[in-house]
C-alpha cells in the first residue's frame, strides 16, 4: 500500500505566492502520511492569454533555480516526494519548455519531463509560447512503485501511457491544466479512464482549477474506478494505492501481454495511398 496526495490549486500569475502555496500543501501531505504529492501543470504560475511569449520567458527559471530548489527544501523537511512542474528556460527565443520536475524525499531532482505534445488544438496554440520536448524518461522507481509521468495533452495519446506500461510503469501522473469548454470534462474524465483501464494502472491527475481550467483533478485505480476527486474546490485529497490490485488487474485481464506487436509493427510499416 502507498498513500498519495493529489493537490489542486489555482495558480496566480505571481510564483513567489505559488511556491508559498505550494510549501504550505507539502507539509500538509506530509503531515497526512503521503509519501508523495502530484501538483498540476503550471504550477509555477497562470500564463493569461494577453501574456506574451517573451513575457513568459521571462519569469521561466532552469531546473535547478530558484522554485525548484525551494521546493527540494520542503521535500526534504517534510520526507515526502513532489512533483511539480515549472516554465523552463530553452535554448528556443522567446519559447519555454512546459516542465515536471520529480523530487524525492531527500529533495533530490530525481528526474525531468519536457512535455513532447503541445496543445495546438480546440482553438489554442501552446507552440506560440512553448517548445517541445523531445524525449520521454522511464519511471522513476519507489519501492514497488515505478511512476511514469505525462503532462496534460499527452494523454490523449495512448501510446505515450503505453510506452510508459511497457516500461513497467504501474501508476501514471498526468499532471494538467485543462481547458474549459464543451464535453471538455467528459473529455478529461474519459482519457484518466482509458488510460487506467487499457493499462492495469493507477492514473493520479492534479489538475488546476479557476481561471479558464475545469478543475476535476482525480486517483483512478486500475479498474477505471475514481478513488479520489476535487471537484472545483481548491485542496488536497489522499488516496491510498492498492499495489497487489495493480497485479491482479493485470493477471485478470492481461492486455499487455496479449498484444499483438508483431502485427502492429507490420501495419505500421505498411505504406498506405
Amino acid at each position: 500500500m502507498s498513500k498519495v496526495a493529489i493537490a489542486q490549486i489555482k495558480s496566480s500569475t505571481d510564483k513567489e505566492q505559488n511556491v508559498r502555496t505550494a510549501i504550505s500543501m507539502i507539509e500538509q501531505a506530509g503531515r497526512g502520511g503521503a509519501e508523495l504529492i502530484a501538483f498540476p501543470e503550471f504550477l509555477m504560475a497562470f500564463s493569461p492569454a494577453s501574456q506574451s511569449a517573451e513575457e513568459l520567458a521571462k519569469i521561466a527559471e532552469p531546473v535547478n533555480g530558484h522554485f525548484i530548489s525551494t521546493l527540494c527544501e520542503a521535500a526534504r523537511k517534510d520526507r515526502i516526494a513532489v512533483l511539480a512542474t515549472i516554465y523552463e528556460v530553452s535554448t528556443m527565443p522567446s519559447r519555454v519548455f512546459d516542465t515536471a520536475v520529480w523530487l524525492d524525499a531527500l529533495g533530490n531532482i530525481a528526474m525531468t519531463y519536457r512535455k513532447i505534445h503541445l496543445y495546438d488544438a480546440f482553438g489554442f496554440k501552446e507552440s506560440d509560447k512553448f517548445a517541445p520536448g523531445s524525449s520521454v524518461p522511464p519511471p522513476v522507481i519507489s519501492g514497488e512503485c515505478r511512476f511514469g509521468v505525462m503532462i496534460c495533452y499527452d494523454l490523449r495519446f495512448p501510446e505515450m501511457a503505453r510506452m510508459l506500461a511497457l516500461q513497467r510503469a504501474n501508476i501514471l501522473v498526468a499532471p494538467s491544466g485543462w481547458v474549459q469548454g464543451d464535453l471538455k470534462l467528459d473529455h478529461w474524465q474519459t482519457m484518466i479512464k482509458a488510460r487506467a483501464l487499457e493499462n492495469g494502472c493507477y492514473i493520479i491527475a492534479p489538475g488546476q482549477t479557476g481561471n479558464i481550467y475545469i478543475g476535476h483533478s482525480m486517483i483512478v485505480d486500475p479498474l477505471g474506478r475514481t478513488i479520489a476527486s476535487l471537484g472545483e474546490r481548491e485542496g488536497l485529497e489522499f488516496a491510498d494505492l492498492d499495489l497487489k490490485l495493480i497485479s491482479e488487474t493485470r493477471e485478470r485481464l492481461p492486455l499487455l501481454a496479449n498484444r499483438r506487436a508483431d502485427v502492429y509493427a507490420r501495419s505500421a510499416a505498411a505504406k498506405f495511398s
